[in-house]
């Protein structure tokens, strides 16, 4: 166990050198902050035991941040960077409890290193950062339990924590609970469920959830609302089953299709992996279940590391008999890791901006790199990951010029609105910092809605917009363009105006309830 443990934080640390590198080489060329990560520092400064969007567990993680940090980019992302070194870290761990030795840990550990969509996760503040840590504790536990290797009683409480927390961190841990119930169901270690502790771990998962239910049971289960309008507006790239196959393939890396395949194969075959089919059976099931509903495809990227660390052990096990193997090396694999070390190389411009955008546009076309789009809106030259660290400073700079030329009765009524969750943060991060005289932003997306009006009587409004002239004429005695956004790079949706607002006809108060413009 200690050697086992020595190695996974070898590897640990090799990650967090890794996002240090890169976070601090994209920042030297220029590199903003991520849309999302504005939004999610906003929740942090309205703590709540539930959000529209997501759970609390990230609002969390962005109040401590900026109150460690400040306002470092590195600072604001260092928990996002450190989730990622636990996945690693769960990873080796993991091969250790399936009966795996220290090539199996190094090769399931080089292999999660260099995934795209993991080292893309610990590249801005995110929940998703954390989910393949909460996902791989669990079936580290029930692993454990299995065969013997702890406790029931720690096992069960170890799983309900992690399985409590990842359901505070992110919805999406329900389904994966779900598939981890329904895989064990289906094989006879579905023993393990009907004991005494393992009802002490079911429940301590959902006494742990239990604020978050009571708080969307309480705001009448916004985040229900939120996923239904998602899939009837078709926000996500709906793939038939073939390729929602091929995007695994494309966001593990496809040299890593060699261990992350072969691992759910070893595991349903029982023959390298004893006693572990349940799990080849769990993540089957979760492919259906994500696959069936349309999620965007980097929602399964939680459940790998356990699928690594599975095709690791089948790859100890077929070469058992080569020196390297035998030895126990911690390089037992050294072609196939030199592989992958190298692939992962060439692919890393893909998952972090560790290259300008031109010379982005270049590299990605001479080496035929694509990325299918998450979701169906139109994007930039560059994918919505890279184009969304654009047009946020020139846009806050615009509301500042435009609130600093008006009154002092003015200012001290003006209201500031954006289209969207992005947009608000922003002001509310960028521009409130540069002028702290600034009200709160408004928007009507997600938690901005719940967040209210602040009172706005709609006198005089600084909006960012689509909305044409004429739309705004309807609601407003007074419509003047004062900036107009035009950021190359950025997404499309950001290309708009800046207005100023003034006198909000009466037969059109400014409430959510009804559309607002």
């Amino acid at each position: 166990m200690r050697a086992a443990i020595r190695l996974a934080t070898v590897f640990a640390g090799l990650t967090f050198l890794l996002h240090l590198c890169t976070q601090l080489w994209s920042r030297h060329l220029g590199w903003g902050y991520f849309r999302d990560e504005f939004y999610y520092i906003a929740c942090g400064r309205h703590l709540a035991w539930g959000y529209v969007d997501h759970g609390p567990i990230v609002a969390v993680q962005a109040r401590l941040a900026t109150m460690i940090f400040g306002r470092s980019m590195l600072g604001i992302r260092m928990f996002s960077i450190l989730g990622e070194c636990a996945a690693t870290f769960l990873t080796g761990i993991a091969v250790w409890a399936m009966g795996g030795r220290r090539p199996a840990q190094s090769l399931a550990m080089t292999a999660v290193l260099v995934v795209p969509i993991n080292i893309a996760m610990g590249e801005f503040l995110s929940m998703n950062s954390f989910e393949a840590m909460f996902w791989t504790a669990c079936l580290i536990a029930l692993v454990m339990l299995q065969r013997g290797l702890c406790s029931e009683r720690a096992g069960w409480i170890t799983f309900g924590i992690s399985a409590g927390l990842g359901l505070l961190n992110k919805p999406s841990m329900t389904f994966f609970l779900v598939a981890v119930g329904l895989g064990l169901l289906l094989r006879p270690q579905r023993k393990m469920l009907f004991r005494r502790y393992a009802a002490m771990g079911i429940a301590l998962l959902i006494l742990i959830a239990l604020p978050n239910v009571i708080w969307q049971i309480s705001n009448h289960w916004p985040t229900l609302e939120f996923l239904h309008n998602g899939r009837i507006n078709h926000k996500n790239t709906e793939l038939p089953p073939w390729k929602f196959l091929l995007a695994q393939w494309i966001l593990e890396q496809p040299i890593n299709a060699l261990v992350w395949m072969t691992g759910v194969v070893a595991l349903l075959r029982g023959r390298s992996i004893k006693g572990l089919r349940w799990l080849g059976f769990t993540y089957l099931i979760f492919f259906a279940i994500m696959c069936a509903l349309h999620a965007k495809d980097y929602y399964l990227a939680g459940i790998y590391p356990a699928m690594m660390a599975a095709g690791a052990m089948a790859w100890e096990g077929r070469y058992r008999n080569s020196g390297a193997v035998q030895r126990g090396s911690a390089y037992g694999f050294p072609v196939f890791q030199t592989v992958l070390l190298l692939t992962g190389a060439l692919v890393l411009p893909m998952a972090s901006p560790v290259l300008r955008p031109v010379a982005w546009l270049k590299y990605t076309r001479a080496m035929h790199l694509y990325r299918p789009a998450d979701e169906t809106e139109a994007t930039s030259e560059l994918p919505q990951f890279f184009a969304d660290r654009f047009a946020w400073q020139e846009m806050s700079d615009q509301v500042i010029a435009t609130f600093r030329s008006l009154s002092p009765a003015d200012q001290a009524e003006v209201c500031i609105a954006g289209d969207n969750y992005g947009e608000a943060g922003a002001i509310d991060f960028l521009a409130h910092h540069a002028e702290p005289r600034l009200p709160p932003a408004l928007s009507h997306q997600n938690n901005y809605w719940m967040w209210g009006t602040h009172g706005c009587t709609g006198r005089v409004v600084i909006d960012v917009t689509d909305a044409s002239e004429a739309d705004l004429r309807e609601y407003y005695g007074s419509v003047q363009i004062v900036g107009t956004l035009n950021v190359r790079y950025a997404m499309p949706e950001e290309q708009k105006n800046i207005y100023l607002l003034r006198d909000r006809k009466a037969d059109h108060p400014i409430t959510w309830e009804k559309h607002y413009i």
